[in-house]
């Protein structure tokens, strides 16, 4: 496959950008000064890839910067993003948008399939990315993102919002209090899908619409005709596409046990779900992730429900279970978070009144877009830059891995393979229609 050309000439740029190390604690970015920035009161040439849906509320989280690029590859919502911010240029395909000599950062807010292929061009051309979540459509890109983002030291954040809500980071001291004690379970779970899945091909080959560029919209993927049930917003349960409901709100589900718990990669991964095909996936599914003793903690597992599936109700101590929600159970007690994230209660009710918890040692947060413009200015680096973001997604996408293979797996995670699965490879390194390779 042929690689995208990229410029390496980088003098053009205004500022050199931050330089950041892997700190010990929970993967987070150091930054180190660089021997130019721009400063906290400077703004940044800011290029918005992908302005309907959520791309459009990315691209306003940045507003306060210069817009200077729109990319869609739907016509209205570019000329809506276009129409908001006049001065800025407009571009159907990001490649085009990336070439533009003034950008010093970008929002991606593509479907799932071309987040990496935006993100790594980005990178490459010494550009910040924010990039939302999941941050990959595979594991092995979640790798590559993070290396590319370590070799050009570039700010970035993925879009797992929760991640600076004022609550989730308590939730997180707290459990390193180890006001719960050791952890050995945490069960996290969704009302999604919310869109198509279990379900084959669509059959036909409607005219696309004078509005759409389908051939970029598929970027990456295999060529397929159009269909509308892919776009708008079906295509995150098609494989070729989006990560289904595992992928599209793990990241922000299973994000706070993550943190805490300080998991990298598990051992074993195995999985329960409604009927699995190759186009989508499945209407429901149950998956435990086996994680290793870490330190002093000891080993957990994690258990992940969709499409309806919930824990036992038994485990919440009497606590209604909402759509959305996570478990972590500990030796003294369980941390009960009824929400996607944020603030929880400790269970059973009562026997935690008198506890206080610690004194803040996470940073106040800030917003989650300005997180990340204040690391692009040259400010502590963003908690969820793709250090994090790379390890929390990897993990997550084992857990799709697992649902296709249709057993459980053990997982070498330095080989990046499932032991004795040779099968599972092309769904752990996926191949690139030419002129999208990463």
């Amino acid at each position: 496959m042929a690689r995208i050309e990229l410029s390496q000439d980088l003098s053009r740029r205004k500022f050199l950008v931050r330089s950041a190390i892997a700190a010990p604690a929970f993967g987070v970015f150091s930054s180190l000064a660089a021997a130019e920035s721009k400063s906290a009161n400077e703004k940044l040439n800011i290029a918005s890839i992908g302005v309907g849906g959520k791309g459009w509320g990315d691209m306003l989280g940045v507003a306060s910067e210069n817009i200077v690029a729109v990319c869609d590859v739907d016509a209205v919502s570019l000329g809506k993003a276009g129409a908001k911010f006049r001065k800025a240029k407009r571009y159907f395909d990001f490649r085009k948008a990336l070439e533009q000599k003034n950008i010093d950062a970008v929002t991606v807010s593509t479907p799932d399939h071309c987040h990496a292929p935006a993100s790594v061009m980005a990178m490459r051309l010494g550009k910040h990315v924010y990039c939302q979540k999941p941050l990959t459509h595979s594991v092995h890109e979640a790798r590559v993102m993070r290396q590319v983002a370590r070799e050009n030291k570039v700010a970035t954040q993925m879009g797992n919002q929760g991640h600076s809500e004022a609550g989730s980071r308590k939730m997180v001291e707290w459990i390193r209090d180890g006001v719960i004690g050791q952890i050995r379970e945490a069960h996290v779970w969704t009302d999604r899908a919310i869109w198509p899945q279990g379900i084959g091909r669509p059959a036909g080959k409607p005219a696309v619409p004078g509005r759409l560029k389908w051939d970029l919209w598929l970027g990456p993927a295999p060529e397929r005709p159009y269909h509308p049930a892919y776009h708008p917003f079906k295509w995150r349960g098609f494989w070729d596409f989006g990560t289904g409901a595992l992928g599209d709100m793990a990241c922000h589900n299973m994000d706070m046990a993550f943190w805490a718990l300080d998991l990298k990669a598990p051992t074993t991964i195995e999985a329960k779900s409604s009927p699995v095909n190759s186009e989508t996936a499945p209407k429901w599914s149950v998956i435990r992730y086996d994680f290793p003793k870490r330190g002093k903690l000891a080993p957990v597992s994690v258990t992940w429900y969709d499409g309806g599936k919930k824990p036992a109700a038994k485990l919440a101590h009497g606590q209604k279970l909402p759509g959305n929600g996570s478990l972590m159970i500990g030796d003294k007690g369980t941390l009960f978070v009824p929400h996607y994230w944020g603030e929880g209660k400790l269970l059973p009710l009562g026997d935690f009144s008198a506890y206080k918890g610690p004194a803040p040692s996470l940073p106040k947060p800030v917003g989650h877009h300005k997180e990340w413009l204040i690391a692009c200015k040259g400010g502590p680096a963003a908690l969820s830059n793709f250090d994090y973001a790379a390890g929390l997604t990897g993990m997550v996408l084992l857990g799709n891995l697992a649902v296709r293979m249709g057993k459980k797996i053990t997982w070498d995670d330095e080989k990046m393979r499932c032991v004795g699965l040779p099968e599972a490879d092309p769904l752990i390194r996926r191949e690139y229609r030419e002129g999208w390779t990463i």
